[in-house]
């Protein structure tokens, strides 16, 4: 990394996004852009580190307020180091239960404008042959679980999109690293989770009895976000850093097991996997 890196953050309002501007501004030889939809909620971050930050008003499904938001922080320092796609929302519902609207909404902000937002910046880190792309994912990138498919889906995405971006920049001399924290203490399970205006009874053991557990978990989640924004510094800043972070304790054990019965399904069903393929010696 370029001494004096700078930070392009999205999602700073609340959260994750907003503990990883603090932790970027809190090192002297750091600059970050700090964005969220409504600047008013991140001014204050900008107020207190001086020239060091930028705040900007960002909303990632809105192309033309990208590519200003883009072209405002390179004039502002010169260049982006560090993209960190963070903006982002969960949707609690069966997959019967999703609404069309909703679900076209969940897409636009999670995998689009994260999407947009990264197009946006790799031509100037082409151009400089360096760069770092942070994206967050989630565990829910990984393993999916009843009631929150279509963030799931989501996250999927994010996770195929980042891997392919990162076979493609690494000999341009860019790093991407996908995030996957499981529950932190943010407003992902609360203020800003999203649910449909139905839930339909023959879910309610299901769904329904997860979306009562995620709803419950708000305020009482075990990550730390302070404590994973230091994650990402140090995974960024190291001298190889990570295809994929885990966060937190439930995300390594979580992910471990799901190795573990992918692993034990595939050996299961290796010879009918082999067979689907011609005899050898026919082709």
């Amino acid at each position: 990394m370029p001494e004096n890196p700078v930070w392009f953050i999205t999602g700073c309002s609340t959260g994750l996004g907003r503990a990883l501007a603090e932790a970027v501004l809190e090192n002297p030889s750091m600059r970050a852009v700090v964005t969220a939809r409504d600047p008013a909620r991140i001014t204050d971050l900008a107020e207190a580190h001086g020239e060091r930050a930028l705040a900007l008003p960002l909303d990632v499904t809105d192309h033309a307020q990208v590519v200003d938001a883009v072209e405002r922080a390179e004039a502002a320092f010169g260049r982006i180091d560090v993209l960190v796609g963070n903006a982002g929302y969960g949707y609690l519902a069966a997959v019967e239960e999703g609404e069309d609207e909703e679900i076209r909404k969940l897409f636009d902000t999670n995998v689009f404008g994260l999407a947009d937002v990264t197009r946006a910046v790799l031509p100037g880190m082409r151009a400089r042959r360096s760069g770092h792309i942070v994206t967050v994912s989630s565990l829910g990138g990984l393993a999916a679980f009843g009631a929150t498919g279509y963030y799931h889906a989501t996250k999927f995405a994010v996770e195929g999109l980042s891997e392919s971006l990162a076979a493609e920049v690494a000999p341009l001399g860019i790093k991407v690293t996908i995030v996957e924290p499981a529950a932190f203490r943010t407003n992902w399970s609360g203020p800003s989770m999203r649910q449909p205006a139905v839930h339909i009874d023959d879910y309610a053991g299901t769904a329904g009895a997860r979306r009562e557990a995620t709803l419950a978990t708000y305020g009482r989640q075990p990550g730390d976000p302070a404590r994973a924004a230091e994650a990402i510094l140090t995974a960024v800043g190291s001298d190889e850093p990570p295809l994929r972070l885990l966060l937190g304790r439930a995300a390594y054990d979580i992910a471990t097991a799901r190795l573990d019965t992918l692993r034990a399904t595939f050996d299961t069903w290796r010879e009918t996997t082999l067979a689907a393929d011609f005899p050898e010696g026919t082709l």
